[in-house]
């Protein structure tokens, strides 16, 4: 047995989890762009999370024009094409801190305020509610020692668990990455290159199903290229 292979072996396992998105009411409601901003400056960062990430594990019969909440009650509640389209292009990911994150929305709001003559207003029924979530977490029971013994198990993964370790493992791990990555640096220096390539995927534009393909087409193609 190689020297890599036994760090590998000592290596932790990798635990396959599911989970599910409980929402819950925080009992903030913004009936106008002015109270939006003035709510969105004191929310908690867990309704901001939910607000930007939730929606991917929401079963939808429609395809969202905007990526996260916030741009979408801009464009249906206040019929703000502007703001909308500014609002689904803050990237969460292109943030470390979550506090600066929140700065950036609040800025872009405060921006189309000034730029307004009147304060837009909601219809009685397109107010926004501000949610946050519970996370429900749920053993798989699959441990995996070795990288290479995932890879068939990568296709069938539930959405739970690509949302588990791809999306909420940004707020666990110190490199703010995917769980993947960083189980990875603990398997050899080796996967370097593997770990790069997951870090650099963007999830924020794309559906749970999609990363699910792109992280199994990742490992697939380091496997064969390793192999060759």
């Amino acid at each position: 047995m190689t020297e890599s292979a036994v760090d590998n072996a000592e290596a932790t396992p990798f635990t396959v989890r599911d989970c599910a998105l409980i929402s819950l009411a925080t009992g903030l409601k913004a009936h106008n762009l002015r109270e939006f901003s003035d709510i969105l400056k004191r929310i908690p960062l867990e309704s901001i999370e939910h607000h930007l990430w939730g929606r991917l594990l929401q079963p939808r019969f429609d395809e969202p024009e905007y990526n996260n909440d916030f741009a979408s009650w801009a464009f249906h509640g206040l019929n703000d094409k502007i703001l909308a389209e500014r609002l689904s292009m803050v990237l969460p990911t292109d943030f470390d801190d979550q506090e600066a994150l929140r700065q950036e929305l609040v800025e872009v709001v405060e921006e189309r305020l000034d730029e307004c003559e009147m304060v837009p207003w909601a219809k009685k029924d397109n107010q926004f509610h501000f949610l946050r979530s519970q996370i429900v977490i749920f053993d798989s029971r699959l441990r995996f020692v070795q990288p290479v013994d995932i890879v068939p198990y990568l296709p069938h993964l539930s959405t739970g668990s690509i949302y588990y370790h791809f999306i909420d493992a940004r707020n666990r791990t110190d490199e703010r990455c995917d769980d993947f990555s960083a189980w990875l640096a603990g398997c050899g220096p080796e996967y370097q290159p593997l770990r790069e390539r997951l870090c650099s995927v963007d999830p924020y534009f794309s559906s749970l199903q999609n990363i699910r393909q792109i992280v199994t087409d990742l490992f697939q193609a380091f496997f064969e290229e390793d192999a060759q």
